[in-house]
């Protein structure tokens, strides 16, 4: 069995946050808080996904117009880290 599962929190929290039932700073400190999760994976996927919930948590503090970082880019971002994190748990 894959260690895959493991982002299975990570991903639902995203989709919830996606669809507004979740607030910025939810999503990061469930993302923050799977170790297991992290451990598993190379040391640049967590400095990665640091830096995404680190903007996003910026930029869900000001309007979409005076933030310097597209919430719709990140989440897109964020997305496709879960998919390459997700590729590489497969393959190990």
């Amino acid at each position: 069995m894959t260690r895959s599962h493991l982002l299975q929190p990570v991903q639902e929290a995203l989709q919830a946050f996606t669809a507004g039932a979740l607030p910025a700073s939810s999503l990061s400190h469930t993302a923050r808080e799977q170790t297991e999760l992290l451990a598993a994976l190379p040391p640049r996927y967590a400095e990665v996904l640091h830096g995404l919930l680190d903007r996003l948590e910026s930029s869900a503090l000001f309007s979409e117009e005076s933030c310097s970082f597209s919430q719709q880019d990140l989440i897109a971002s964020l997305q496709m880290w879960i998919d390459k994190a997700r590729g590489l748990l497969e393959s190990i």
